[in-house]
């Protein structure tokens, strides 16, 4: 008999509690809006976190509570973004192009090097246990970038530096992080003057281990527009409030072309070789016939 009571007052328990878990969820429930489903689907689903969000899904909502504009999806055409607009009935918003840069231009061309690295193929790796390249700001150019680019925007060059394709590159910022240097950076396609050197060493010390590297001369600086170059470290440093004052002057000097103008696609040369041309990259319409560093 007392048997037959305990499990009768446990079914009556668990009645008892399920029944009031039954009341929390439906007093508790948090209805999601349906049109987040809607708009998850709309969007390209590479959960790439280039908008900022940690996913697609957080992208959607995000959208759908109106925190974030469509056009903050980098990866997305524009005809995505208007389409989440029109279903939302808000403003698709506008985004400025931007794409990853590499801030070296020290290729093995270039670059030299100290001894034959022997092991494990990675840049992450080389950056613990020592570099064979003489440069320890350069490109390390083992590939981390190329591999974890799930765009196929960025292939290894003929000299061992990533190249970065204009028209595939979503701006993700997979590259910047896995760099162990910090030679990728994000930036607006529209800003042309580039500093490709980050090594803090001047004059000979620094032509010693790379041909192109800023040896810190200054003449950029003084070159260009008043405010937009200054010097830090014995590298170039451009003032991006200033960007509108921004020409190919402040290459014009430049002994190693370390400093260049940029227009669309960077390391042109590189993607000649690549394709097996011998087209050199248009110049600038824009004091063309001036600047070898214009490109």
């Amino acid at each position: 008999m007392t048997v037959f009571a305990s499990i009768g007052f446990l079914l009556g328990l668990a009645v008892v509690l399920a029944s009031l878990l039954a009341l929390a969820n439906a007093r508790l429930r948090v209805e999601e809006d349906p049109r987040i489903d809607d708009v998850e689907q709309m969007l390209p689903g590479n959960n790439c976190g280039a908008c900022g969000m940690p996913g697609c899904r957080a992208f959607a909502e995000a959208t759908v509570a109106g925190s974030i504009a469509p056009s903050a999806c980098t990866v997305g055409p524009p005809e995505m973004a208007q389409e989440v607009a029109d279903y939302l009935g808000i403003e698709a918003g506008s985004r400025e192009p931007t794409v990853a840069r590499l801030l070296c231009a020290g290729g093995r061309d270039v670059a030299g090097s100290i001894g034959d690295y022997q092991g494990h193929a990675s840049c992450r790796a080389v950056s613990v246990t020592g570099s064979s390249k003489g440069c320890t700001w350069g490109c390390l150019g083992l590939g981390d970038c190329e591999v974890v680019c799930t765009f196929d925007a960025i292939v290894m060059g003929p000299t061992g530096l990533p190249i970065v394709d204009l028209d595939k590159c979503t701006s993700c910022g997979d590259c910047v992080r896995i760099c162990p240097r910090g030679l990728f950076e994000i930036v607006p396609v529209a800003h042309h003057l580039l500093v490709q050197c980050k090594s803090e060493l001047e004059g000979d010390r620094a032509l010693d281990l790379c041909k192109v590297a800023c040896t810190g001369c200054g003449k950029c600086a003084a070159d260009a527009a008043a405010g937009l170059v200054s010097m830090r470290k014995n590298l170039p440093m451009i003032d991006d409030e200033r960007r509108h004052l921004e020409s190919p002057t402040a290459t014009l000097r430049c002994p190693t072309a370390a400093i260049r103008w940029v227009e669309g696609q960077q390391f042109p040369e590189h993607v000649a070789k690549m394709r097996g041309t011998e087209q050199t990259a248009p110049a600038s319409t824009t004091d063309s016939a001036e600047s070898k560093h214009v490109v």
